[in-house]
């Protein structure tokens, strides 16, 4: 049917869309990989390498949660195309500049400018594919654009890599920002949605407080939230205490930190693709993300309690294997977005992830107060329980979005 064809103008956001979210990732692993270069360029060693290296992610991390709730108001004030636009823009030229840095407050700052960009971008990107495809192609657009974002933290360690002196991690951010700032030439090509210029002007728009105004709205917002905890449980603490984890159960080798977020992300662009072709053929969203979190289970259980003497290839593999299944990223988010009116809808589509990553404080917090008491192993099995158990119960309380007409207000 030609009303189901996704148009040359559609393909090209989509492309726009991709790009940026595969810079966007980008400069947020870049940190992680390149923190210890730089902290000791700017003359820290020793524990103030990991202490300083915490503050500066909860920096960055405090952006992008303001970020989230900034952009996505402004964009569904104002459009999102600007938003596309002004993020992008932001988070660029913050990136470049940290390539410049020669004191940590000023480090501190730009990180924190940088994450405020980057809340913008992944959201602004859905809403407007989500908004623009026909219903049904809809996932396909958002699996393309969270696969190659995904992508994103694989190059960063590539780059990272290419160089051993002490001074390359500057170039990985002039790498970044002339990646994100070029993207701004594409960005002329894309356009506004219709469906939100089209919207009724009487119609409040982007009035984060309006989806705490009632309990239906509130408990349906807080539903998508959860959903995604697993994916950053996987992240934050299954891949990110890798190393700790594979001494405590005996694998043959050392597994490299870097090295195990490299696999773990590239399991998550993997899985991405293949969570959002599973969305399209179920033509369901929440069969598809329920069929990877029963799926996870089996792997975070595994990976935590059946991995005693096997090779360090094989943990990487179970670490792919982790990101795989963790990658449902790209059909939360169109879920998420699928739930709520065009006036609140970037609102929603730019929040919810940030504070999905932003909840990886608290779960931290979590699993550091368990290790005492029951070891790393269990504390890290008790804290999958809640956030498995939080994130199946959410997804079965939503109501199914495939395919559902977007043209509507809360």
């Amino acid at each position: 049917m030609e009303n189901d064809k996704i148009s040359a103008k559609a393909k090209m956001l989509i492309a726009v869309a991709a790009l940026g979210y595969f810079v966007d990732v980008y400069d947020l692993i870049l940190f992680s990989v390149v923190r210890n270069p730089s902290l000791m360029s700017l003359g820290l060693k020793g524990d103030e390498l990991l202490n300083q290296g915490l503050n500066l992610m909860n920096v960055q991390m405090g952006g992008m949660l303001l970020g989230g709730i900034l952009w996505g108001i402004y964009g569904d004030k104002k459009g999102r195309k600007s938003v596309l636009f002004g993020s992008i823009l932001l988070y660029s030229a913050a990136n470049a500049l940290n390539g410049l840095v020669t004191d940590l407050n000023t480090y501190a700052l730009l990180r924190f400018i940088a994450g405020v960009g980057l809340a913008g971008e992944l959201g602004a990107g859905i809403t407007l594919v989500n908004e623009t495809l026909p219903p049904s192609k809809r996932g396909i657009g958002t699996l393309i654009i969270a696969g190659v974002g995904a992508a994103g933290a694989v190059f960063a360690p590539i780059i990272a890599g290419l160089s051993s002196d002490s001074e390359w991690w500057r170039s990985c951010y002039f790498i970044g920002g002339g990646m994100g700032l070029a993207l701004l030439l594409l960005r002329l090509g894309t356009f506004e949605s219709s469906m939100y210029t089209e919207m009724d002007s009487t119609v409040k728009r982007g009035n984060f407080f309006q989806l705490f105004s009632n309990g239906a709205t509130f408990k349906k917002y807080l539903y998508c939230i959860l959903m995604g905890l697993p994916i950053w449980y996987i992240i934050g603490i299954l891949v990110f205490s890798a190393p700790e984890i594979s001494k405590l159960i005996g694998i043959d080798g050392k597994i490299s930190g870097g090295d195990a977020i490299m696999f773990c992300y590239l399991g998550l662009a993997l899985g991405d693709f293949a969570s959002g072709a599973l969305s399209q053929w179920l033509k369901s969203r929440g069969k598809a993300v329920l069929t990877y979190l029963f799926i996870a289970v089996g792997i975070c259980v595994y990976y935590l309690f059946g991995m005693s003497n096997i090779t360090t290839t094989h943990a990487y593999v179970m670490i792919t294997l982790l990101g795989f299944f963790g990658g449902y990223w790209a059909v939360f988010l169109t879920y998420s977005s699928e739930q709520f009116g065009t006036n609140v809808r970037m609102t929603v589509t730019t929040t919810v992830p940030n504070f999905v990553r932003g909840a990886l404080i608290p779960i931290s917090l979590l699993f550091q107060f368990l290790i005492p008491s029951v070891g790393l192993i269990h504390a890290a099995a008790y804290v999958g329980v809640l956030c498995f158990t939080l994130a199946i119960y959410s997804v079965i309380q939503l109501k199914e979005t495939f395919g559902k007409s977007l043209d509507y207000t809360e």
